[in-house]
């Protein structure tokens, strides 16, 4: 299944950032599994990010087609507020599930979960954030979360919630509690830990930033030692410098090094646990 967390940065001056973290595992039951499979969607021209879990197959079809008809205007114009932005992607969402040939409903998902965060620049500036259920049982619902007043946690979606949501007891309680690198933290060594074999693979982040003007970000990964992108793994003969890379701290890093910039802030996660599951590929 998925471990899917989203949750929102603030601080003096209100939402600063905002993110969906997932892991990059499907699974095909106990027949096998892949762990580059992607799970997050960043749009390129506007500050929208999407993440999903539950069904793979019609999502991970479907919400790239989205992604690209947004940047290129064709889902709603640049000026559209949050709530017309969400009414597009949903219109859009349910008009192609209508069209999903119902004789592959024995060999799909009975649910399927769709977040979308947004940003409306205007409104000083404003966020949102709603999810998008269907169930085979009860078709389509909708959910819209309240923006915390502090750094805090909007959604934990799919079979490694449960997981999470007991080690952020932890984490909650930590030296780091409160802050934005701490839900990520928990998130990685959640991930790195998890007893859910249905989970894994490395971690994959989305988010969008309070600056003016900008777009969503698609985050690269460092872990053991190898760089990921949405979840798949990265060569070394390529160029690292227009991708913002995180590493598994969350710490801002050089993309060709795979150090931490000497500028940038450390985050140490004290409440870390020993890495059970090494990330395919990884050096030992």
């Amino acid at each position: 299944m998925t471990l899917l967390v989203s949750w929102v940065g603030i601080d003096t001056h209100g939402i600063a950032s905002a993110y969906i973290a997932a892991d990059s595992r499907v699974s095909w039951g106990d027949i096998g599994h892949f762990d580059h499979g992607r799970k997050v969607f960043a749009f390129r021209s506007s500050p929208d990010i999407l993440g999903y879990c539950g069904d793979v197959l019609f999502p991970t079809m479907v919400l790239s087609q989205m992604t690209e008809m947004a940047d290129r205007g064709l889902l709603f114009s640049a000026q559209a507020p949050c709530k017309e932005r969400f009414k597009a992607i949903k219109e859009k969402l349910v008009q192609q599930f209508d069209k999903y040939p119902r004789m592959v409903e024995g060999i799909t998902s009975g649910i399927l979960q769709v977040l979308h965060i947004s940003r409306f620049s205007i409104d000083n500036p404003k966020f949102e954030c709603r999810l998008i259920e269907w169930s085979r049982k009860s078709g389509w619902s909708l959910k819209q979360r309240i923006m915390p007043s502090k750094s805090g946690i909007l959604f934990v979606l799919g079979s490694g919630a449960k997981e999470f949501n007991e080690n952020f007891d932890r984490y909650s309680k930590g030296p780091g509690h409160g802050t934005s690198r701490s839900i990520f933290h928990c998130f990685c060594d959640t991930l790195f830990n998890i007893k859910d074999e249905n989970c894994g693979g490395a971690p994959q982040l989305v988010g969008i930033y309070r600056k003016p003007d900008s777009a969503a970000i698609t985050f690269g990964i460092i872990k053991d030692k190898q760089r990921y992108f949405l979840g798949a793994q990265i060569d070394n003969n390529v160029y690292f410098r227009d991708v913002e890379w995180r590493n598994d701290l969350f710490e801002l890093c050089d993309g060709q090094t795979m150090k931490k910039f000497v500028h940038a802030q450390s985050q140490p996660d004290h409440l870390r646990r020993g890495s059970h599951r090494q990330l395919p590929g990884a050096s030992p």
